[in-house]
């Protein structure tokens, strides 16, 4: 699927300073990144390294996204799930993280800001994301910029795989 080209960075204005970008090319910043912002995320799942960044970086139905401070640190990122289904084009966003020294300083509404626009304009009609009831500062976020609960269940199936099994 074809993304729009809506330029390399954009500036949330509400938001002074926090500058949000498409990842292209992975870096061993962006490695370092990453190595340090999923762990705040989650604690079961390694972070990726340059091999898996590169692959979500070219997938054509994920967006990259990072937000940097004025001086460029990377101190948050998202990704952006594009994918064509039978009733539609659906936008998910997943993995919202933003680093702990930098929270409540904007970055993760730019990243959502910049996600929902760029959903947009591809086309698809709502964007979706799930948020543990704990997440209580990014729930407020959600909700502020214009998301709604969804009366619905969410159910997840644990899958083995033998490369996991692996001593």
């Amino acid at each position: 699927m074809d993304r729009p080209d809506l330029g390399a960075d954009v500036i949330d204005d509400s938001r002074p300073g926090i500058t949000v970008s498409e990842i292209g090319e992975i870096t061993p910043e962006l490695v370092e990144a990453f190595a340090r912002l999923i762990p705040q995320l989650s604690s079961s799942s390694p972070p990726p390294g340059h091999a898996e960044l590169a692959e979500i970086a070219a997938a054509p139905g994920s967006v990259l996204l990072v937000a940097r401070t004025p001086g460029g640190a990377i101190v948050g990122s998202l990704t952006l799930a594009l994918f064509r289904v039978p009733t539609g084009l659906r936008a998910w966003i997943e993995d919202v993280v933003v680093d702990e020294s930098s929270r409540g300083a904007g970055a993760g509404e730019s990243l959502v800001v910049e996600a929902v626009h760029r959903a947009a304009s591809a086309g698809a009609r709502s964007v979706d994301l799930t948020s543990r009831p704990s997440r209580e500062a990014a729930n407020r976020l959600y909700q502020r910029l214009g998301f709604e609960p969804r009366r619905t269940n969410v159910y997840r199936r644990t899958l083995e795989h033998p490369d996991r099994n692996a001593d």
